[in-house]
Formats: C-alpha cells, sequence, structure tokens
C-alpha cells in the first residue's frame, strides 16, 4: 500500500469590485414617482428605504441607492434613468 500525502490547497476568491448607484435630485419628477420607480428597480428596497433616498437626493442633490456588483448597478443606474429619472454609478472605494 502507497500513502499519499496530500497537499491543501488554499483557494483565494477574489470578490468583484462593487459600485454604487447614485440618484440624483431633479425638479421634474413627483417625490411619489421617485419611491414607486425605486422600489420597481430595485426591489431589495424597502418602502421606507426608498423614501429615506429620496428624501436625501431631494435635500442634497445626490443619494446613494445601492452599492453592488458593477453589472447590476449598470442595469439599475440604466433602468432608472430610463424611467426619466438622474441616475449615475461610482466605484465603491
Amino acid at each position: 500500500m502507497s500513502v499519499e500525502t496530500l497537499e491543501k490547497r488554499s483557494t483565494f476568491r477574489k470578490l468583484a469590485p462593487k459600485y454604487r448607484v447614485l440618484l440624483h435630485n431633479d425638479d421634474v419628477n413627483s417625490m411619489e414617482y421617485v419611491v414607486q420607480t425605486l422600489l420597481t428597480t430595485v426591489p431589495s428596497l424597502t418602502q421606507s428605504q426608498a423614501v429615506n433616498i429620496m428624501m436625501e437626493a431631494h435635500i442634497n442633490t445626490i443619494a446613494l441607492v445601492i452599492s453592488c456588483a458593477q453589472e447590476h448597478a449598470e442595469f439599475y443606474s440604466e433602468t432608472l434613468n430610463n424611467h426619466g429619472l438622474t441616475s449615475t454609478i461610482e466605484p465603491d472605494e
């Protein structure tokens, strides 16, 4: 019988960098419409979170919607833009 020595391999997964989806204030859309669009676009948001995001953008001109993988961030931002809102993404450092 032969005895084999198994080497323990350590595997490291490199996590995908995260991106921030930012909502910019506008003077065109109603507050209710912005909240509803956020809820439809980002299903993980609660109504309370969507209202807080809308109010932050309204008061500070910009608000963080979500931080996620780049592909998801691009999708969320594009969807918000397609619904008449102004959204951008940036790396989450």
